[in-house]
């Protein structure tokens, strides 16, 4: 995860009629000034970066503190910093329609535009509605945050955390299925406020000129909207086989173990998958592993063994960038980072890459244990760090990655180079374990990356049919069901109907926050990877290629990652890859042995559902 210095803007607000986007009428479009001029423009982006750019480093301070020094006082000054900053940029925002019309040259063009849609959600101009649109989002967040679920006859309420736990690790079906309904049941609350903010939200879009909230989530990505859900379609389209073949693996291996609740043909329930929305897989690989899965080392075990400490583990990971030609973490990366969940207070510990001052006050925040997942985020977390001081020349507005898909798949990029011959070369193992034993780990992987992404996709699909009204309130929950059966092979636990709400019981959902971004990442990062393994000449299968010490390879990386925000996203898709368009195959590149193995332990049996 990384802390966007967009962030701030992103989850803003729109309190005002801002006009822009691809089928604007006359009768909501405000006409430029004829005495405004391409100067006085370029004065006001000057103005807009100069004054984003210190509310942001002041929102980032207090929600440093905030995160590292949980008390209610530091809750307050950082929500007040936010606060400042979201008002500022709307301001912007509203301001910058003035010079609609006027021609204006590339670079400043985009800049106002991205001042317009980085904001994700566009209250209307009445401000009654406005108000109601706010309170609305705040509630649905709330009732999500303050979810639990009461078992009868029991003391303890369980949280979504317990919970989450109990999904991952139980294997009683039972269990499972009480665990799944109770969070479930805390949605219904949300289905009346969520119809009227699909309501408000909408009128706001249109305000701006936007068919509905969903065509204006889809406007940021440098393509007209509808583009880009073909552009989705095709992607999916691209690895379905290879979801369809583990689906089936899975189903069968589930099957074995639950009996006859997991049909031979059918979905799989959704609550017998390891996690709460089934999103992805990866808790159940105890129960789908091969039986000669051991890969031949425990780097958990290899870490303890050397007395690896905390700040050690952040040093394999710097040292990776170095060695593609990148410079060392500055000075002060180490004195104010968090690696260690202190003693004495109560920290944020969910792992997170932070550039305090968008220039070099670059820092992570974790609390390490020295595990093998604990190895990956660090070199995932500094995949953020790295890309966040390679654009720190850019103008502020472009100081952010090239698409928001393009931040975490960086990250992942790095991670998918921790093979068995890096790790070789940094002396925790004498010598590559055997490829033949790589299906285990490619298993685990798939149940994690490859599960998820028809999940990534859904979210969105079933959004942007919500706010272009093709779904109407009273099939809320029936095509979601659809939704999730068409693309995952899922059903629900039990029966379901539209008293239930349970696109509510997922975060993104309840607080208005797009999905897009998550797929995106999943489909680029082996694309990046793809692309970096052949500049490195990497020989072998492309689940054994790591960048590691290949200089032509960072300097590639670095050259897409320093452009920023400040060219559309296939620009830097093609300084990397050479390509301008997205591409899935690569992961199904990476996937091969597996996919070959699947098929052979899928013969004669149903694939599909």
């Amino acid at each position: 995860m990384s802390r966007f210095r967009w962030c701030l803007l992103c989850l803003g607000l729109l309190l005002g009629s801002i006009e822009f986007g691809y089928s604007q009428s006359r009768s909501t479009r405000s006409e430029p000034s004829n005495s405004l001029t391409v100067a006085e423009a370029r004065a006001f982006i000057e103005e807009a970066e100069a004054k984003l750019m210190g509310l942001s480093v002041n929102a980032s301070r207090a929600s440093w503190v905030q995160a590292t020094y949980i008390t209610e006082d530091t809750e307050i000054l950082s929500a007040q910093a936010n606060e400042r900053a979201i008002a500022a940029g709307v301001d912007f925002a509203k301001r910058a329609t003035q010079f609609d019309g006027l021609t204006l040259p590339a670079n400043l063009a985009r800049k106002m535009k991205l001042l317009k849609v980085s904001l994700t959600l566009a209250a209307p101009s009445d401000p009654k509605e406005s108000q109601e649109l706010t309170r609305l989002v705040s509630s649905m967040e709330a009732t999500y945050g303050k979810g639990k679920y009461c078992p009868a006859g029991q003391d303890k309420c369980l949280t979504l955390e317990d919970l989450t736990r109990l999904m991952a690790n139980s294997r009683e079906p039972k269990q499972l299925l009480d665990g799944w309904v109770g969070w479930h049941d805390i949605a219904p609350p949300m289905r009346h406020d969520f119809t009227r903010y699909v309501e408000l939200a909408n009128k706001g879009a249109r305000e701006l000129g936007f068919a509905d909230t969903g065509t204006m989530w889809r406007a940021k990505y440098d393509m007209p909207p509808d583009d880009l859900a073909k552009e989705l379609d095709r992607l999916w389209n691209q690895v379905r086989p290879l979801y369809v073949s583990l689906h089936a693996y899975v189903r069968n291996r589930l099957r074995e173990k639950y009996g006859d609740i997991v049909p031979a043909a059918g979905p799989i329930p959704a609550h017998l998958l390891g996690n709460m929305w089934a999103q992805s897989w990866e808790n159940i690989y105890p129960l789908v592993a091969p039986t000669d899965a051991d890969p031949g080392f425990d780097l958990t075990e290899i870490l303890k063994k050397k007395r690896t400490d905390d700040r050690q583990m952040v040093r394999y990971g710097e040292q990776f960038f170095i060695s593609l030609g990148f410079a060392p973490l500055p000075k002060t990366f180490w004195e104010r980072s968090l690696f260690l969940k202190p003693r004495d207070r109560e920290v944020m510990c969910h792992a997170s890459a932070w550039d305090i001052d968008n220039v070099d006050d670059l820092r992570i925040k974790m609390c390490i244990d020295i595990t093998a997942e604990d190895f990956n985020t660090i070199h995932h977390e500094l995949g953020h760090n790295f890309y966040q001081r390679a654009y720190n020349r850019q103008p502020m507005l472009f100081r952010d990655s090239a698409n928001d898909g393009f931040h975490e798949a960086v990250g992942d990029t790095i991670a998918l180079s921790i093979t068995p011959e890096y790790l070789v070369k940094l002396d925790l193992l004498d010598k590559p374990s055997d490829p033949s034993k790589d299906i285990g780990l490619l298993l685990k992987a798939a149940l994690e990356k490859v599960a998820f992404l028809p999940f990534g996709l859904l979210i969105d699909q079933w959004r942007w049919k919500v706010f272009s009204g093709e779904i109407p309130p009273e099939k809320y929950n029936e095509t979601w069901w659809q939704l999730r059966q068409k693309y995952q092979g899922v059903s629900s636990s039990v029966p379901r109907s539209e008293k239930d709400f349970d696109p509510g019981a997922k975060y993104h959902v309840a607080a208005n926050v797009p999905y897009t971004r998550y797929f995106l990442a999943h489909i680029l990062q082996f694309q990046f990877h793809r692309a970096l393994a052949r500049i490195a000449a990497c020989q072998g299968p492309l689940n054994r290629c790591s960048i590691y010490e290949s200089k032509e390879a960072g300097r590639r990386l670095s050259e897409m990652l320093s452009m920023g925000l400040s060219k559309p996203w296939p620009d830097a898709l093609e300084a990397i890859t050479g390509q301008r368009q997205m591409d899935a195959t690569a992961i199904l590149d990476y996937f091969a042995p597996l996919r070959k193995w699947l098929d052979e332990q899928n013969k004669g049996k149903p694939l599909g559902w």
